[in-house]
């Protein structure tokens, strides 16, 4: 098993983070970005089915959706099991992803999305509720800056 270089293992971390905040976002930017820029590497793999066009649409699809449930007053907290393992798993996936589309170890480069997105999904869960709590504003409007920092830092990450 390979060590990652260090731009793979920041940058599977980092997508990982991105999982933890919104866990539809990270496989949504990436499977758009290895869509419209295709690698080898994940070409025959387990993995390469996130370079294709239905998958890409997908993805996006259901990270919007997340994103409007995100708004739905009561839905579990981030760090609750229900809510948690599917950030967990997304961050797994778009590390390991990555990591194979440099030609690096996928087991490496999962493990490190799942870091990511667990200590993001705890780093988030409590600056967001800190924030509300501190500003008086409505978790709405944190939310909202979440979907945008997802958005902007996930995309920035694949570039």
């Amino acid at each position: 098993m390979s060590i990652l270089s260090s731009s793979t293992n920041q940058k599977a971390l980092a997508l990982g983070a991105i999982a933890g905040i919104r866990a539809m976002t990270a496989p949504a930017l990436l499977s758009n970005h290895f869509h419209h820029s295709p690698t080898i590497f994940l070409e025959g793999t387990k993995l390469g089915y996130l370079q294709k066009s239905g998958v890409a649409t997908g993805t996006k699809l259901l990270a919007v959706l997340e994103m409007l449930g995100d708004k739905i007053p009561n839905v579990p907290d981030r760090i609750k099991p229900i809510e948690l393992l599917p950030r967990v798993v997304s961050g797994g996936l778009v590390g390991a992803t990555l990591a194979e589309a440099n030609g690096e170890s996928r087991i490496t480069g999962g493990l490190l999305g799942v870091v990511g997105a667990l200590a993001s999904s705890y780093v988030f869960f409590f600056l967001r509720t800190r924030l509300v709590k501190i500003t008086g504003l409505p978790d709405a409007t944190f939310a909202l800056m979440e979907d945008a920092l997802a958005l902007k830092a996930g995309s920035a990450i694949l570039k």
